[in-house]
């Protein structure tokens, strides 16, 4: 694919990293095929995870191609950045297209980035996993990466005001990839996620104590943090639902008038 946009927005982010003195602990990126299509799988615990992601595979030169939710590529700014990003259009209600899409781009040798998890997880821990990711890369015929992303929900996630302060430690952890066959998706969706969730423990184990005290509300309550619980967390995640769909009748009552 041709990419106009795609590196001075790198140059750019990198920039913006260094401007607030933020410092990365990365790990595992030579698991990222320098060729050859390939999909990582990423948590997803920020507005900002697929901006930090890419970087996953920047030491191997590659271009990750996120797939994302078609309200980004309905905004008016943003939609024309995505696609000149050749990120793929998700639709939440109607997944095939992307799904033939995210093959048809691995099979060409892209690298393509999923979060499985599908939206952001106010717990900190992994979420449910879709079984889409398996699917993908059993269809193309790819490796799947785990990616574990760690501190970018310190700057912006759900429920809290945004944190763009210096001196934030950045860390991401890729592991050994895996290869799926598709013969049963759920088991493999089951083994991506248990291969993630060790990813995840360890992050946190490594990351710097003094930027994370005991009882900081980004940390997992299970891993001494006060972030909700996946219950809580669930609760919550329930009632945004029903205040989107409220604010989505409302939206159409008032064209209807």
């Amino acid at each position: 694919m041709r990419d106009v946009t795609y590196p001075p927005i790198i140059v750019t982010a990198k920039t913006a990293f260094r401007a607030l003195g933020q410092r990365f602990q990365m790990s595992g990126t030579e698991h990222v095929p320098r060729e050859g299509g390939v999909l990582l799988a990423y948590n997803h615990i920020s507005y900002v995870d697929f901006i930090y992601g890419g970087l996953a595979a920047n030491p191997s030169d590659r271009l990750v191609r996120f797939m994302s939710k078609r309200e980004l590529f309905d905004h008016r700014w943003v939609g024309p950045l995505m696609r000149s990003l050749h990120h793929i259009e998700v639709d939440r209600g109607e997944g095939v297209a992307s799904f033939h899409t995210a093959v048809d781009y691995l099979r060409q040798g892209e690298a393509v980035g999923i979060f499985p998890e599908a939206t952001i997880s106010r717990s900190m821990e992994l979420k449910e996993f879709k079984t889409g990711a398996v699917r993908i890369a059993a269809e193309a015929g790819v490796p799947l990466v785990p990616v574990i992303l760690w501190g970018t929900q310190r700057m912006m996630t759900k429920d809290h005001p945004r944190d763009f302060s210096r001196g934030k430690t950045i860390a991401i952890k890729v592991g050994e990839p895996l290869h799926p066959t598709g013969a049963n998706p759920t088991a493999e969706t089951a083994e991506l996620r248990s291969r993630m969730s060790q990813l995840l423990a360890e992050v946190v184990a490594d990351y710097p104590t003094a930027e994370q005290p005991p009882g900081s509300w980004w940390v997992p309550a299970s891993m001494g943090g006060t972030a909700p619980t996946p219950d809580e967390a669930l609760t919550l995640d329930a009632a945004e639902k029903r205040e989107r769909a409220r604010r989505r009748a409302e939206k159409r009552a008032k064209k209807k008038r």
